[in-house]
């Protein structure tokens, strides 16, 4: 990549730049082309002088973005940046309203700080007849601002952009925003908003200016990107996504005038979800230490239950009774207190073994398989649940607009599927050892690896935890990746399942409860005179009688002959 390109520019332009030829001799300059990308390295506390040909006299304005990965960049109207004047962000973008006749301009683009900057850019014509983004701004500093404003945190992700106007000649006066909400005025746009995942686990420069290119204009969002929401002027001008973190996304609006049937784009923005600079959890280091430990003995422990929980049904217990409580509690925890992500994982494995101990002894004491199997069932429940609703089936508007019909259709299908063990207990049991454990292994996997398939349950914690998430975008990207895991996760399970019936055909339908047998062994004893066992005194007298031997000699009794035979 070049520090700046440049191309000679054509003697008009030559003859514009006549009066300012001394400072432009020590001033380093790009030429951008309308429609032609454009890569760019801006020195720490450099100006750059963005020089904008050959634009066609059809044009009405022109739009100028650039975009970064990490640092900002400022692009400015003045070669001193000043407030409604510039805008310094990784995405920016500005609009320029052409005068008649005109065919080149002047903008200006500067680094941020000592580091240097280098960044993509592109320059894009509309005419009269075409929306004009961002023209009927009253919220953000730019007098016509076509940009896209995005925030986020560990929930969820979201865009604001200002109001479009519609299209007007470069002789004309923009029409006002809003004095009528008649056919004739901005009122009558719609905007489309669109979403474009970039390739999973790739963080790399290339590939966000690849897909920035991808989706610059109008034609590339509809040929590329996923049409996300359609708002109407009437409507508020945000959108709200559930984060990713580590996965590089790009948001963009499409405004159209259905009376004219043009359109035109907003610069699109970007984002990972995470922090480049952070030194914990950064977009290079995404995921604790501690929570990797936590899911990699997690994946472990289900890849046994998955081919062995049957057999041994007391560590099966153990894991389902750790993870209802583990999760129940780190829900509580996180909405009543303010501990570090840490603290509050330790402590929800602490009462998780609480939880998979209380289940275990539940069953070794009171022997009832079948409250301990409707347990099992509620955690496949959940799993199927968050399934579902991890489908397109969770973005439809009733689930958004309303928390409360989404909780009921979830707690619906998770209590209906318990229903399937009290006929088939045995058979539940083992289902959901082999769909649960596989489910543990692609868990730990995206402790390492990135997968789009933890969110399935991820969603559901981040809903119990953030109260506004209902009305958030779940939308994930499926790649090689995730289909990978899908596989693993279908050979795992049914894997499991296979063995665990076939292996168990032959036995009986549960394991006994160790305390309901020690009780009639302890009876057998009691009442059966021929078990030679009924005459052995019990056991504190055996003891006890053991306790004297060694601390009192025993005196023998008198003589002792041998027999005669």
């Amino acid at each position: 990549m070049c520090r700046w390109t440049w191309c000679p520019p054509p003697p008009l332009l030559l003859l514009l730049l006549l009066p300012s030829m001394s400072e432009a001799q020590v001033e380093n300059r790009v030429v951008f082309l309308p429609g032609t990308f454009q890569n760019v390295n801006v020195s720490g506390n450099e100006t750059v002088q963005v020089l904008v040909s050959r634009i066609p006299p059809e044009a009405a304005f022109i739009t100028l973005q650039f975009h970064t990965q990490q640092h900002n960049a400022t692009l400015s109207y003045t070669r001193v940046p000043g407030p409604g004047r510039s805008l310094t962000a990784e995405d920016s973008g500005l609009l320029s309203h052409l005068l008649p006749g005109q065919t080149s301009l002047a903008m200006f683009l500067l680094g941020s700080g000592s580091e240097a900057v280098a960044g993509t850019g592109v320059i894009l014509p509309y005419n009269s007849m075409e929306p004009v983004p961002g023209a009927c701004n009253l919220e953000f500093n730019l007098e016509m601002d076509p940009n896209v404003y995005i925030h986020y945190n560990l929930y969820e992700t979201s865009i604001r952009f200002a109001p479009a106007n519609v299209g007007f000649d470069r002789s004309g006066a923009p029409p006002p925003c809003d004095i009528s909400r008649g056919p004739e005025t901005r009122w009558r746009l719609v905007y489309d908003v669109y979403s474009y995942f970039l390739p999973e686990n790739d963080l790399s420069e290339p590939s966000l200016f690849a897909g920035i290119q991808a989706v610059a204009d109008t034609q590339g969002l509809i040929q590329n990107a996923k049409l996300v929401m359609t708002l109407t002027a009437a409507d508020t001008s945000t959108a709200v996504f559930t984060s990713i973190p580590g996965q590089g996304v790009v948001y963009s609006v499409v405004v159209r005038d259905p009376l004219m049937n043009t359109s035109s784009s907003y610069i699109p923005v970007h984002t990972y979800a995470c922090s480049f600079t952070s030194a914990m959890d950064g977009c290079q280091t995404l995921g604790r230490i501690s929570t990797k430990i936590f899911f990699t003995v997690a994946g472990l422990a289900g890849l046994v239950i998955c081919f062995f929980g049957h057999r041994f049904f007391k560590c099966e217990l153990f894991c389902m009774g750790f993870s209802f409580a583990a999760f129940f509690f780190f829900v509580l925890i996180t909405k009543t207190t303010t501990l570090d992500y840490d603290i509050r994982l330790a402590l929800a494995a602490v009462i998780g073994v609480v939880g998979g101990v209380l289940l275990v002894m539940s069953w070794w004491r009171f022997g009832s398989v079948m409250a301990c199997v409707v347990v099992v069932g509620l955690m496949l429940g959940f799993l199927v649940s968050s399934t579902v609703l991890f489908t397109p089936l969770g973005d439809l508007s009733l689930y958004r607009s309303s928390s409360a019909v989404f909780w009921v259709t979830f707690c619906c299908i998770m209590i209906s599927v318990p229903f399937f063990f009290l006929r088939w207990p045995r058979e539940g049991n083992i289902v959901t050892c082999g769909v649960v454990g596989a489910y543990a292994v692609v868990l730990a996997v995206n402790a390492y690896i990135y997968t789009s398939l933890s969110f399935i349950t991820l969603n559901i914690l981040k809903r119990l935890l953030n109260d506004n998430f209902s009305a958030m975008f779940t939308d994930v990207p499926f790649q090689t990746i995730d289909f990978a895991m899908i596989t693993v996760w279908v050979v795992l399970g049914v894997s499991g399942v296979v063995l665990q019936l076939y292996r168990e055909r032959s036995r009986p339908f549960f394991p006994p409860s160790p305390y309901l047998m020690w009780q009639q062994e302890l009876e057998r004893r009691r009442t059966n005179v021929l078990d030679p066992s009924h005459h052995f005194p019990p056991l504190h007298n055996r003891l006890l009688a053991r306790v004297r031997q060694l601390t009192k000699r025993m005196e023998p009794a008198g003589e002792h002959t041998p027999l005669l035979l």
